[in-house]
């Protein structure tokens, strides 16, 4: 069992906290991913895992053991680096060997693995080449083959996409899901780009300033995230938020925000299980809002007039701003229909889609 568990892990650089408490599980064979923007504290935890820095407090337990004081090559892991950290003056099959060969591994079994390994990623006629030789995507892959070589117990994975073009960037993420459904050894994947995590994980660890937001499946976390940070944090767009004031009760929802007031009829349809009024942020992702010609139909509960501002087509899809007074919502709609800057339109926010959280903490309050 390859199951990772990091239990009240703390990381301080000087005056800095850099990880504050983090408890975090894998499960054995599962793809886990830390998803955060610059200076979240995600790759100073991957380090902390491999061994490259040591934790003020806390502990790291792998398949039961605790790791936290072991070194770096005797933890079981294999780590593909942002730069992918490739010796250039050797061959693609030394590159790969190299920590076999370390370990004193016999020759007819470097030879096997290596080939084992490049035929799966596809690199074995690229095996008496120089690093310095090959693509950026190559080098990628040289970099995953050589920690699967090494037969870990866990795969640590540091931004390693960061460096490719958009396009092979899209095909090595697939890449590294496919080999990961063929080989099910447990991953930790670090990365600020949200699309990518949701793409390529079982479950994602949304951290901000050093601490865990929120672990939770791709779309558990999309459809119901725990703080606003999370809700405007993934999703493109993010999330649309309205600030104001929320009266919740058994006669309805009401909430009014300057120059926009939006009433439903059922609290419970928008998962409200008791009574709530104060300060709060809804929340509303592009496509829930729905755009109507002014007075084609009956305004819906939770409608109101527009303007559109912004007309965005992007192929599947079209983007629609629109804004009333101050406030501004971007709607997702069907390429085919059609609307025109300075269109007056009818937005339409169901209940059911509402996303509602306390100002104060900034958590969600809706189920």
């Amino acid at each position: 069992m390859a199951d990772l568990e990091l239990r009240g892990l703390c990381k301080t650089f000087g005056q800095v906290l850099a990880v504050d408490n983090l408890n975090v599980t894998a499960a054995d064979g599962e793809f886990v991913t830390l998803l955060g923007p610059s200076g979240c504290g995600k790759s100073t935890t991957l380090n902390l895992i491999a061994g490259l820095e040591q934790p003020t407090a806390g502990d790291i337990y792998l398949g039961g053991t605790r790791i936290t004081d072991l070194p770096p090559n005797e933890r079981g892991i294999g780590m593909v680096f942002q730069d992918y950290a490739l010796y250039p003056h050797m061959s693609v099959f030394d590159n790969i060997a190299f920590s076999l060969k370390l370990r004193r591994v016999v020759r007819s079994e470097i030879e096997r693995m290596v080939g084992y390994v490049s035929q799966m990623l596809d690199i074995a006629h690229l095996l008496e080449r120089r690093t310095a030789q090959l693509s950026g995507g190559q080098q990628q892959r040289v970099a995953v083959a050589r920690a699967l070589a090494k037969q870990p117990q866990i795969f640590l994975f540091d931004e390693p996409l960061s460096n490719l073009d958009a396009a092979l960037r899209v095909r090595m993420r697939t890449e590294i899901r496919r080999l990961h459904l063929h080989l099910q050894t447990t991953s930790v994947f670090v990365t600020h780009d949200q699309e990518e995590a949701m793409t390529i994980s079982d479950r994602i660890a949304v951290m901000r300033d050093g601490r865990l937001e929120q672990l939770d499946s791709p779309m558990e976390i999309y459809r119901r995230p725990r703080s606003i940070f999370v809700a405007t944090f993934i999703g493109k767009p993010g999330m649309n938020v309205f600030q104001g004031q929320l009266q919740a009760d058994e006669d309805g929802i009401t909430f009014a925000s300057p120059g926009l007031e939006l009433c439903w009829k059922s609290r419970q349809e928008a998962r409200l299980e008791s009574s709530w009024s104060g300060e709060a942020i809804i929340g509303v992702r592009a496509e829930d809002a729905k755009l109507q010609d002014p007075g084609a139909t009956v305004p819906e509960e939770g409608a109101f007039i527009a303007e559109v501002t912004l007309v965005e087509p992007i192929g599947s899809d079209s983007f629609v701003e629109v804004t009333r007074d101050s406030q501004r919502l971007l709607a997702r709609v069907n390429p085919e229909r059609q609307f025109q800057r300075g269109q007056m339109v009818q937005v339409e926010v169901p209940a059911a889609k509402l996303h509602i959280f306390d100002s104060g903490t900034d958590l969600r309050i809706n189920g």
